[in-house]
């Protein structure tokens, strides 16, 4: 059997989330406790020649700077590495390696540049470095085009090979598969090595799985420190660590690794998030680059469903991993053209609407101290009742607006006790058991320039506007407190609106005067958006 070797690269795929500012003191701490944890190779971050050099980063413009940092410090583990990403460093900002801290360069590169990249591989190598070929998106490769990189691997003779699970996609079975014909072509002495990430919580199992395969060739697997890295996180070191220290008879200290995390990686952890999540679930199940499923959360109008369902219909399959800005929007316009059709739902509402006065109820405490005055109000004027993201109770109610979806959970399950109600949906919001009445598109009901963006007073103001309403009255739009409760219903507060009341109130006042001023707004209940506490009328 081979020997298995363990690497970590905390300080360079952990600099992902940081953007490589560790910080002086935790550059040198993480370093020298993972030497006192005997861990193998200690990556110490990217070499890239756009970057300038900064004592506090993890990213350096050439070789020389990386002393700067380690080179006064005496102990060191067996092999120091850096990660060069092809096309961002080039070979006179790497010093040969008898002169650099270093003793080995890793290069990452994806599959279409695997020739010009190699050949970089073989003038590093010349340079006196070992060198880790490493293997970007190993899913993206078919067998014939692994076959093609091995060639040139073998031509080369690299210190390692690497297989990356870029987008966390790999199954056991898969990775097992590609390592299968790693390990059949690729000459004897070269290692070959393997980096996971979690987008799918396989990363330590898929690991555990590539050092169990029997060899007789060196390997070597990735890890970080609390599984630290980007995206979804990496194979936990320190779990890594503990299954080589009892199934494999290695020895690392993994206190050494526990106080690494404490000091350093703990403290980054409440400001950066790392590790699986949704996102990258989402991402991974559909094999599709993260980027789109940025773009299209930030469009603003599909739930998760939606967004899953968009995600599945990428295409060809390239084009899945290789984020494509025009695909990704005309997939999105495709989409939306033929889930939604707002101006037929505008059309619709605002004829259902229009039969009627119209009274929209708010969830403000006031819609409970000031009951009988509304109830005295919709005896009188017989009016289409709208409530806003909660059910008033006593009060009787034609529609429901639901905005988000946290709001739709708090309701939903009293929803069936009002069966002729009818519902307006937001369009990121997703319907149990059914489908809502209509579904309007939630991005341009935002107020994209302000803290609040989604403010469900102003977003119904706009969808009545679309509907070609231009009356209406309201009753528990209070308008926002920063000494007392602001809605009625208590699970629907917010912690940041206290200290922001005044600051809302003074928007919503503005938004009516300016963007609504068309409608004419009556406040049957005392509201922070008017000026008096009685009934009161104005046209904005």
């Amino acid at each position: 059997m081979g020997k298995k070797y363990l690497l970590d690269c905390t300080l360079r795929d952990g600099g992902y989330l940081n953007d490589w500012e560790f910080g002086h003191d935790n550059l040198i701490s993480v370093f020298e406790r993972l030497t006192d944890a005997g861990v193998d190779i200690v990556e110490v971050g990217f070499i890239d020649d756009r970057r300038p050099y900064d004592h506090n980063r993890s990213i350096f413009p050439d070789t020389k700077s990386i002393a700067n940092i380690w080179g006064c410090i005496k102990k060191r583990p067996h092999m120091v590495v850096g990660m060069i990403d092809y096309g961002t460093c080039a070979l006179e900002n790497i010093e040969p390696c008898e002169s650099s801290f270093l003793d080995g360069i890793r290069v990452i590169f994806k599959k279409q540049k695997m020739h010009e990249a190699m050949a970089f591989c073989a003038r590093v190598k010349g340079l006196g470095y070992k060198v880790f070929s490493q293997l970007v998106s190993i899913t993206s490769y078919s067998d014939e085009e692994l076959v093609e990189l091995v060639r040139l691997v073998n031509e080369v003779e690299p210190y390692a090979v690497s297989m990356v699970d870029t987008y966390g996609l790999l199954e056991p079975e898969l990775l097992l598969h590609y390592y299968e014909i790693l390990d059949r072509e690729v000459k004897p002495h070269i290692q070959i090595g393997f980096h996971a990430h979690n987008n799918f919580q396989m990363a330590y199992a898929n690991a555990q799985a590539f050092l169990e395969k029997p060899t007789a060739r060196d390997i070597l697997v990735d890890g970080t420190l609390y599984g630290m890295g980007k995206s979804a996180g990496n194979a936990p070191l320190e779990l890594l660590a503990r299954k080589m220290n009892v199934k494999y008879n290695a020895d690392y200290s993994i206190k050494s690794m526990l106080e690494a995390i404490e000091e350093s990686v703990k403290p980054a952890q409440k400001k950066f998030s790392w590790g699986y999540n949704a996102f990258f679930y989402m991402c991974a199940s559909n094999k599709c680059h993260p980027n789109y499923l940025n773009y299209y959360q930030k469009k603003g109008n599909l739930s998760p469903s939606g967004l899953d369902e968009l995600l599945s219909r990428i295409e060809p399959e390239e084009k899945k991993l290789l984020y494509d800005k025009e695909l990704a929007e005309q997939l999105y316009q495709d989409y939306i053209s033929e889930k939604y059709n707002d101006e037929q739902v505008y059309r619709e509402l605002g004829a259902a609407l229009k039969k009627r006065d119209l009274l929209l109820i708010g969830p403000g405490k006031n819609i409970r101290l000031q009951e009988e005055k509304v109830l005295k109000y919709i005896k009188k004027h017989t009016p289409l009742v709208i409530s806003v993201n909660f059910l008033p109770g006593n009060i009787p109610t034609d529609y429901v607006f639901l905005t988000k979806s946290s709001r739709y959970k708090q309701m939903a399950g009293d929803l069936y006790k009002y069966p002729d109600l009818k519902t307006i949906a937001a369009s990121g919001v997703e319907c149990r058991n059914g489908k809502f009445d209509y579904v309007v598109m939630r991005a341009p009901l935002l107020e994209l320039k302000e803290q609040f963006v989604d403010n469900s007073f102003l977003m119904l103001l706009k969808v009545l506007k679309r509907a070609g309403i231009t009356k209406a009255s309201a009753a528990g739009f209070d308008g926002y407190s920063n000494k007392e409760d602001n809605y009625a219903v208590p699970a629907m507060e917010y912690d940041f609106v206290k200290g922001a009341a005044e600051f809302l109130n003074r928007h919503i006042r503005e938004v009516l005067a300016d963007e609504h001023k068309g409608m004419e707004v009556t406040f049957v209940t005392y509201s922070h958006y008017c000026d008096v506490e009685d009934i009161y009328s104005a046209a904005y």
